[in-house]
This record gives structure tokens, C-alpha cells and sequence, in this order.
């Protein structure tokens, strides 16, 4: 799913500039679908105390004849500044509620809000506005432009949003710095290992100052130190940022090391929240838990 990684950072086609044009052609705009039955928040006091809210959330594809139920009425809270960790067996419905919090897709019913406004009933230009500037995302495979330099790498989203010039130089070097890397702001992507590039995609996500990071098993083509090294980074951001965090992994061991909640997911639905064991595998067709507003 490279395009849809792509797209959190090319949502502004207003540029003029030729070598950001040329980067925005790698991509094509996006068309999210309408949510088909989006459900109103009525409590103020749950909006205002967290950072992500969704009530029974769903997100449905049909295959043929078959209706795919990728989400399947999920309901959860995430606290402002909050660390946490989403885990589940492949097409558990991860990295599909991932997409939903980035506003990268929308519910086929249901609510996600975030910072007190409701995607679902959000407009594609709104949605962009979101993208830009409220939400960060770092991905398994890191999607750096390899022509471009770190230094230009973590400048585009800024170039999008139309962060004034000398603010995006100095939030370049701030991001660089953060991540180790104020060093080598000319070097390209090539030039950098594995997690040299994973922490270059740190910088870029945090360079508009989201408010939530979003990451798509961020460790996934990392060796075990390495991996290591990038959610003490994630953590550490979290903290001196007061960022809300969302991780989607597959590595319950880093997950209880580095997050402060694991949520785990089954058959599309949420089945428990918290540090305790693992719940039993849920065979598909069973009903699980899918509600329970999470603290």
C-alpha cells in the first residue's frame, strides 16, 4: 500500500514549486466515499478529555458476494499524550483502523473523532487540512524520496502545508536534531542504514507539530536493536511533545516495553485493553468484544 502512504504527505496539489510537483506526480488525489450512517458524539466532557474517540466503528468492503468486515464495531478511547499499542494476528483489522485515525480512509459507519472533530463527517478538503497538519504517520518501509536529500525529505510536508520559509529551515534542523541526525542534512537516503531512514521518517512526520503519530509497525524492517533504539526515540518524542501515539505492531514483547496500553484486536473487533496475558485466540465467526469505552 505504498500510494496510500504516500498520500498523507501529497495532499496539496496548490504548489507551483517544479520539484515538488514532480513529487506530488508519484501520487494521485485522494477520493474517500461518504460513511453511509456516521453516528453523532453527544458527550462533551469524553471529546474534551481525549485526544481519539471512536464509537462503534465499522469498515466494510464487499468481495463478490461476500461482505468483508475489516472493522467491525470498535469503540475505544485514547487519552491526550497517551502511548499505545494496537496488536493482533494478521487481517485482525490493524492497520485498517490506523487508516481511519489518519483520515486516510472512512468508516462505513460509526465515528472516529479526533481532537474533538468527527472524520466521518469531515469534507476531502477537510480531511487534507487534517492530514497536513494534525496527524503524523511513520510506515514499515520508510517512503523517502531517494533523490531528494533528508533535509528535503523532512521539508515537504511543510512545503504543502505553506509553512513560511525560514520556519520550515529551522523546524528541519529542530527535526533532524531531535532524531540524531542534525549531521548529515545533505546526505540521501542511500547514504543512511535502515534505521537512519527510520529516523529521517520520524522527523518528516513530526515536522508540521501533530498532534497524534500514527505508526504502522515502525520496527517491521528493522533488526532487533535497531528497533529497539526507534521506540525509545517514538517514546521519548511522545513525552517531551505531549503527543498522543498510536502503534500498530506485531511485537507484543516491544509493545509492553514501550507503550503504556495494549489493545488488542481479532476478526476486526476489539477484544481486550491493558497489560494483562493475551486473550485467547478468537477463531473467526466468534463474536468477541467488541465495545467498552477504554480508559
Amino acid at each position: 500500500m505504498v500510494d496510500v502512504g504516500f498520500r498523507l504527505w501529497f495532499t496539496n496539489r496548490n504548489t507551483q514549486d517544479p520539484t515538488f510537483r514532480r513529487a506530488v506526480s508519484y501520487v494521485d488525489s485522494v477520493v474517500l466515499p461518504p460513511a453511509s450512517n456516521p453516528v453523532p458524539m453527544n458527550s462533551s466532557s469524553l471529546l474534551t478529555s481525549s485526544a481519539v474517540v471512536t464509537e462503534n466503528v465499522c469498515r466494510h468492503y464487499r468481495m463478490g458476494d461476500a461482505i468483508i468486515r475489516a472493522v467491525d464495531g470498535v469503540t475505544l478511547r485514547v487519552a491526550a499524550g497517551e502511548f499505545v499499542a494496537l496488536l493482533g494476528q494478521s487481517g485482525s483489522g490493524k492497520s485498517t483502523l490506523l487508516n481511519l485515525l489518519a483520515g486516510l480512509d472512512r468508516p462505513s459507519s460509526g465515528s472516529v473523532v479526533v481532537q474533538g472533530r468527527n472524520l466521518a463527517a469531515m469534507t476531502s478538503e477537510e480531511l487534507a487540512s487534517y492530514r497536513r497538519n494534525d496527524v503524523g504517520m511513520v510506515f514499515q518501509a520508510f517512503h523517502l524520496i531517494p533523490s531528494m536529500t533528508i533535509t528535503d525529505n523532512v521539508e515537504l510536508p511543510m512545503r504543502f502545508a505553506e509553512v513560511d520559509r525560514e520556519v520550515r529551515q529551522q523546524r528541519v534542523h529542530e527535526s533532524l536534531e531531535r532524531v540524531g541526525l542534525g549531521n548529515r542534512l545533505k546526505h540521501r537516503p542511500s547514504e543512511l542504514s535502515g534505521g537512519e531512514q527510520q529516523r529521517v521518517s520520524i522527523a518528516r512526520a513530526l515536522a508540521n507539530r501533530p498532534s497524534l503519530l500514527l505508526a504502522d509497525e515502525p520496527t517491521g524492517n528493522l533488526d532487533s536493536r535497531t528497533g529497539e533504539d526507534i521506540l525509545h526515540l517514538i517514546r521519548d518524542v511522545s513525552h517531551s511533545m505531549k503527543m498522543t501515539v498510536v502503534m500498530v505492531t506485531h511485537e507484543r514483547a516491544l509493545a509492553e516495553r514501550f507503550a503504556q496500553r495494549l489493545i488488542f484486536l481479532a476478526d476486526g473487533k476489539l477484544i481486550s485493553s491493558g497489560e494483562a496475558e493475551p486473550p485467547p485466540q478468537t477463531r473467526l465467526g466468534d463474536t468477541g468484544t467488541s465495545e467498552g469505552v477504554l480508559a
